[in-house]
């Protein structure tokens, strides 16, 4: 069976203040998802799940719909904040998603075979897809899982703070750890750090992070359900606590589930957390366009 390419396109895009998930960026108005959906289609992904919201459904798959029709199977999911809390009393006034690793719950009844994870307004390079769908369809177990390394300083934006998932690598190349750093940036010297609590913390320069970016068997899912349940009796009762994809990726280590492999991949991303982020992204395609990485015409 073919693999799922499963979308993250439920946020809120509060830094960037409009739906970026559906904003052309393309010379014939590709959405940056698009490119990613084109690659894994040419790497032999079968099926693309999108999570979004139910609030903007409607103008997401006007805009997807007619581009995809007959090119891969589509499926859709809806993240809500009550999905999957079974009666727990959150705040009332809570409005943010529960992150990244709620809306992948969201896919359980849908995803029933090994599939990738991405975010949607990410880009993340051709040989990506394809390193992923050779793992999917010759590594991933249910005790194999995997991340797609970035270097850092390939990830970071000039136009303010970023997250990331910070990777310790043991030897054999597989996850000893990795921490959600939430506030990234490079200092005026040139140096990289991460703030928390006021203070800053030096990161090196190849430190290999996680974009969103991650291969998982489908019982994975099950993890994140059974993790979610202990997410929201600690963090629960904070407005903006977030359940994220690479903390279930290290319970999945440190409960001796099984080993998260971090495949490598030196490519440049670009991606659009902050409205100022948009000429760049748009002048990075033009450059594919123009080095026939991509057609002129998407579809």
């Amino acid at each position: 069976m073919a693999p799922t390419l499963v979308i993250l396109a439920a946020g809120m895009a509060s830094r960037y203040g409009s739906m970026k998930q559906t904003e052309g960026f393309g010379p014939t108005g590709e959405t940056i998802m698009e490119y990613s959906i084109y690659d894994a289609i040419r790497a032999g992904f079968g099926k693309v799940v999108f999570i979004i919201r139910a609030d903007f459904a409607e103008a997401f798959k006007k805009v997807i719909e007619p581009k995809l029709a007959g090119k891969i199977q589509i499926a859709y999911v809806y993240q809500s904040i009550d999905k999957y809390t079974k009666g727990y009393a959150y705040p009332t006034d809570r409005v943010k998603p529960w992150g990244t690793a709620h809306a992948l719950l969201c896919c359980k009844e849908e995803v029933k075979e090994a599939f990738a994870i991405i975010n949607a307004d990410d880009y993340y390079g051709k040989e990506a897809y394809e390193l992923a769908y050779t793992f999917l369809t010759k590594e991933c177990n249910e005790k194999t899982s995997c991340i797609l390394g970035y270097e850092l300083a390939n990830t970071l934006s000039e136009n303010g703070t970023v997250s990331r998932g910070v990777c310790a690598i043991n030897e054999q190349g597989y996850l000893n750890s990795i921490n959600e750093r939430t506030k990234i940036y490079r200092k005026q010297d040139g140096q990289i750090v991460f703030e928390e609590n006021e203070l800053e913390t030096p990161l090196k320069e190849d430190t290999r992070v996680s974009m969103n970016f991650m291969c998982f068997a489908p019982g994975f899912i099950n993890l994140c359900e059974q993790e979610f349940t202990l997410f929201l009796q600690s963090k629960g009762q904070e407005l903006k606590s977030e359940y994220y994809i690479p903390y279930v990726a290290g319970r999945f280590k440190e409960l001796g589930l099984g080993q998260v492999k971090v495949i490598p991949n030196n490519a440049k991303w670009f991606g659009v957390t902050y409205k100022e982020d948009a000429p760049g992204v748009k002048a990075n395609i033009d450059a594919l366009v123009a080095t026939k990485v991509y057609p002129t015409n998407l579809w």
